[in-house]
């Protein structure tokens, strides 16, 4: 069972520390106490409290599509050659960057400022984890 401590929770949740203790003392969230006498929250815990006050930002395409992995975020930064352009988007905590014709990015009005849903339809998705994290 992974135990997050609180530090790491408020990571995840991107709050701080302080958020994390007042959800602790409100009963909003549950903590235990591990070996070393330090408040844990349980991994499994966290990721429901987490899926439960995620907050999308809406959708301003009103198309349905099949694609589920859609980030709506604001155009941070393009680099363009001739040919081709970097778009960078900042989608709440998530930067992803896409590469794409400049023909595109023209046809888009993609600049920075400019609110772009950013859709990954992928066969393949790498997760990794490692000893060193929580």
């Amino acid at each position: 069972m992974t135990q997050l401590r609180i530090r790491d929770a408020a990571t995840f949740l991107g709050v701080s520390d302080d958020t994390v203790r007042r959800w602790l003392e409100g009963g909003v969230l549950v903590a235990d106490t591990d070996a070393g006498g330090r408040k844990v929250i349980d991994g499994r815990v966290l990721a429901e409290f987490a899926r439960s006050r995620a907050a999308p930002v809406p959708d301003p395409a009103p198309v349905g599509r099949s694609a589920r992995n859609r980030f709506v975020g604001l155009v941070t930064a393009v680099t363009s050659d001739p040919v081709m352009s970097q778009v960078e988007l900042q989608c709440g905590p998530h930067r992803v960057v896409s590469l794409m014709s400049t023909e595109a990015v023209r046809e888009l009005g993609l600049a920075p400022g400019a609110v772009a849903v950013a859709v990954v339809k992928a066969t393949q998705v790498i997760v990794e984890t490692s000893a060193a994290l929580p």
